[in-house]
């Protein structure tokens, strides 16, 4: 069911996983599609409600969903905010024993008419949803400023606008590690690696949007759309031979989504782009990081596309490092809590007493004893930072992605002494 896209353009792998344009098919049609039809062949077992990390806060658990709409009872669901517990993490997809895409098509469909029939929508989700349509990032930071972590970094980044030529990578930033300065740490030590190994690429800079995966999973169709158009159009101006970037929603919707409004690109993760660099990097891995270190397995990235083994190589090949993991990993791993619009949704799950799923990962990590808890997301960092100051441990962890290890690691090069 799930093929690794690293070689694919968009067309390739929608076509490989038979995706088509069921992907945008209403619900009052859904069952003229392929995947609709195999809808109708739910068995019942409940398996997407015991995998699901929200399951017993969900009024209506993918299981009853499907059971409303065989009844015509569907307009049901329609009225409350069963949904808004849905953080898209996959798990219920890939354990589906029918293969349903519950995740790709089903819940994304649901969620768009939950929404429009939503008399109010949580103040942090909304806020996210117009800074986004306004200024092209869910913070509401200027689109001038998207480039200004580039005047502090140490290795250079061009870009497109101003080197004025074709390149092998288009790095896709992204908002988060645009803007904050954890993110910026991130997108430092991935230009630094890129130009370590020798990498010909260039960035977007100030003519960059926010690539939309969340306001497609939290199903904001128009405003998914409106990024869609804006950013296809910037792809369209410059030559490149593949996008990347370490964004793992962005990851997500270009492969998935963005391919019905012709994305027809090579896309990879960062993570995965640079395991294939290996043998190259690995003699430059200099300094040792005596780091016990946990991985946790994006969603995005591990269960939505099987990209579960690239950063623990990773990681493993830097001197030092001794990985351990957590109880539950790669298919079995907890989500963050930041997809479907999760990350402006904590207020609203606190108030329905929920526990944050960050902090429940965060537990799992701590347990482990490893001073150090890598990830391959930029949500992450600021998701698992901030469950480590609200939950008791005796032992100091820090978060990093596997990138700033990585760069942490790298032989100096005489320009940076």
């Amino acid at each position: 069911m799930i093929t690794k896209p690293s070689e694919l353009t968009g067309s390739e792998y929608i076509k490989e996983e038979g995706l088509t344009c069921q992907l945008d098919t209403g619900i009052d049609n859904i069952f003229d599609t392929e995947e609709g039809r195999k809808i109708l062949s739910c068995i019942q077992c409940g398996t997407c409600v015991g995998t699901c990390p929200y399951g017993e806060h969900m009024e209506y658990p993918p299981r009853r969903i499907i059971r409303m709409l065989r009844g015509g009872m569907i307009d049901e669901i329609f009225t409350t905010d069963s949904l808004l517990k849905c953080v898209a993490c996959y798990a219920c997809m890939v354990k589906c024993p029918r293969g349903i895409r519950l995740s790709d098509v089903l819940l994304p469909i649901v969620k768009e008419q939950t929404l429009a029939n939503l008399k109010q929508i949580p103040a942090e989700l909304q806020s996210s949803l117009q800074n986004t349509l306004r200024y092209g990032n869910p913070m509401g930071e200027s689109s001038r400023r998207r480039v200004n972590w580039i005047k502090s970094s140490p290795s250079p980044v061009p870009v497109m606008s101003e080197i004025k030529r074709p390149v092998d990578v288009l790095w896709f930033v992204e908002c988060y590690t645009s803007y904050y300065s954890r993110g910026q740490d991130n997108s430092k030590a991935l230009a630094r690696l890129m130009n370590a190994l020798g990498i010909d690429f260039a960035v977007l800079g100030n003519e960059e949007k926010c690539a939309g995966d969340c306001g497609q999973l939290t199903w904001e169709s128009g405003l998914f759309e409106t990024l869609t158009d804006y950013n296809m159009e910037i792809f369209r101006k410059y030559k490149f031979n593949r996008i990347i970037t370490g964004d793992t929603h962005a990851f997500n919707a270009f492969r998935i989504r963005y391919p019905l409004y012709g994305f027809d690109y090579k896309v990879e993760h960062t993570t995965p782009f640079i395991a294939r660099y290996l043998d190259q990097l690995k003699p430059k891995l200099k300094k040792k990081l005596d780091y016990t270190v946990t991985y946790h397995d994006a969603c995005c990235l591990g269960r939505r596309a099987g990209f579960y083994e690239e950063g623990r190589e990773l990681l493993k090949a830097i001197p030092g490092v001794n990985l351990v993991e957590m109880t539950h990993n790669r298919t079995n791993s907890i989500c963050c809590g930041g997809g479907g619009g999760g990350m402006w949704l904590d207020t609203y799950f606190k108030e329905k007493g929920m526990e944050r799923l960050s902090e429940r990962r965060i537990k799992e990590a701590i347990a482990t004893g490893a001073d150090v808890l890598a990830v391959s997301c930029p949500y992450e960092i600021y998701r698992f930072e901030d469950a480590l100051k609200t939950v008791d441990h005796d032992k100091p962890m820090i978060v990093r992605d596997v990138v700033e290890l990585l760069a942490e690691s790298l032989e100096e090069t005489d320009d940076e002494r």
